[in-house]
This record gives C-alpha cells, sequence and structure tokens, in this order.
C-alpha cells in the first residue's frame, strides 16, 4: 500500500446522517488491522465536528474485522458544549458491532505549557526490518535494538524506535492525526511479551489488541520520524498493559497512547 492510498483509505464514503463507509486495502491480512479502524473512526468522528480538534480518544475493539467486507461507521453526537464536543463511533460488518469509540474534540485555547523537548537518541538506523516492512507498509519503522525481536531470554519490559509513513503526506493536519493514530498501533505489545523472553512474531503466541488510547498533545507530521518509546508495567492473566509516548524528532512530546492486550499461548500447538 502506497501512501496515497493510505489517504484514500481515510476518505470514508457518506452512508446517510452522520453515517460513513470505509474499506480496507488487499494486505492479505485475515483481520482487519487495528490502527486502520482507529483511524477510520477518527474520520468520521471529525466530519460531525467543524472547527475543533480531537485531543483525546478511548476504543475497544469488539470483533476481528473481515477485510474483504465494507465497514460502516456510525457517529452518535453525544454532546456538543462550549468548550468540547464528544462523539461516539460504532463500526459495523454485517449488523454486528466490531469496534467501539468515544473522542473528545476541544475548542483551541491558550493555558499552561510547562513540557520540555527531551534531548532524543541518535536518529533512526539505516537499516530497515524489509520482510516485516512490505506487509506493514507505508508504515515505515527503525527499532533501535535489533535484538528485541530474538526470541529467549527476558528483557526488560520496554523498547523504542523509529517510525513514521515513509512517503510525503498531503498537508491537511487532519491526515496527520489518522495516519499518527494508524501507526500507534503497531509493535505495542512487544514490550510486554519481552518482558517473558517471548516476540509478537512468535507463531506460538496468540497476540490481539483489546483497546486503545491516545491523547493528541501537540501537531506533529505523520510522515516525519517520530520515536515511540514504549514500555510495559503490567502483565498478567493473559493480558498486557502497555503505555506510549510519541516525540517529534525534535523531542517535543506529540501524543500518548495506552493499550491492553491479550497475550495467550496457543493451545493447539
Amino acid at each position: 500500500m502506497t501512501a496515497d492510498e493510505l489517504v484514500a483509505l481515510f476518505d470514508l464514503a457518506p452512508a446517510g446522517h452522520d453515517r460513513y463507509v470505509g474499506h480496507s486495502p488487499r494486505s492479505g491480512w485475515r483481520r482487519v488491522f487495528g490502527g486502520q479502524v482507529l483511524a477510520q473512526a477518527l474520520v468520521a468522528a471529525e466530519r460531525t465536528v467543524p472547527g475543533r480538534d480531537p485531543h483525546s480518544l478511548h476504543a475497544y475493539f469488539l470483533l476481528g474485522g473481515d477485510p474483504h467486507e465494507p465497514i460502516l461507521f456510525e457517529v452518535e453526537r453525544l454532546r456538543d458544549g462550549r468548550s468540547f464536543t464528544t462523539r461516539r463511533v460504532v463500526a459495523r460488518q454485517k449488523g454486528e458491532a466490531i469496534f467501539v469509540m468515544v473522542a473528545s474534540f476541544h475548542e483551541q485555547e491558550p493555558g499552561f505549557d510547562p513540557h520540555r523537548a527531551i534531548e532524543l537518541l541518535d536518529g533512526p538506523a539505516r537499516f530497515r526490518m524489509k520482510g516485516m516492512l512490505d506487509t506493514i507498509w507505508p508504515i515505515d519503522f527503525r527499532p533501535t535494538d535489533l535484538s528485541r525481536y530474538e526470541t529467549g531470554a527476558a528483557r526488560e519490559p520496554r523498547t523504542q524506535l523509529w517510525t513514521r509513513i515513509g512517503e510525503a503526506l498531503p498537508a491537511d493536519p487532519a491526515i496527520h492525526r489518522a495516519a499518527l493514530l494508524y501507526l500507534s498501533d503497531m509493535s505495542l505489545l512487544e514490550a510486554a511479551l519481552g518482558a517473558h523472553g517471548l516476540s509478537i512474531y512468535d507463531h506460538r503466541i496468540q497476540v490481539a489488541s483489546l483497546d486503545h488510547a491516545l491523547w493528541f498533545h501537540r501537531p506533529a507530521r505523520a510522515d516525519e520520524w517520530l520515536l515511540y518509546v514504549q514500555d510495559s508495567p503490567n502483565a498478567h492473566a493473559a493480558t498486557g498493559l502497555v503505555r506510549g509516548l510519541i516525540y517529534s524528532r525534535t523531542g517535543v512530546l506529540a501524543a500518548s497512547v495506552a493499550q491492553e492486550g491479550l497475550m495467550r499461548r496457543r493451545r493447539d500447538i
């Protein structure tokens, strides 16, 4: 998939009042990528909130989506306040809910901003994990430590990687928000599995995102390198919790992420 095709993925078709239809790319995946549903749901919600930008969203993945079926996004206008707007989005396939999200939008206003840019480590390495990138392109990512993708010894439950959309995107900030959300769902559970000497690419493990939350702090271009810092404070009862911080190339915090996921040893092996 190219960046142009990714942008087309975000261009939902109207299907009635506050209803929109999206489709999936021909990626060969058996299920719809969670980041795709997140991004398309945000696009649907933004269509009903002119003049305000999203600042946070909380979502649940209810069922695996079928990439061969269209996805209907139904937006419910929960509240239009003086400063904040709230929308609820339900994604359906064949009449059944597969995903639900609540997003909050904020009227831009001046306020406190004590955040200071951090000093980032060296930029992305030149190597590319070609086989992996061929399946997830246009997401480009460069781990800072390739040994994390080796199964065996347990590691610290934290990881860092550089990521971006690997081709230029249009200047529209809404596209960059959707693209940032799209790529934020990639690799999070790796931090939790690493503590047990495992990887998301281990065929013995069943891995799935259960929920996803993201807070937009500052604008950032998704087609420029972003440092994604991830850590896992807890893993228990076949689930793992992961937190993420996304920094721009200049060290400014662009977004925060939290996700809980299923991490289960396959019973058929």
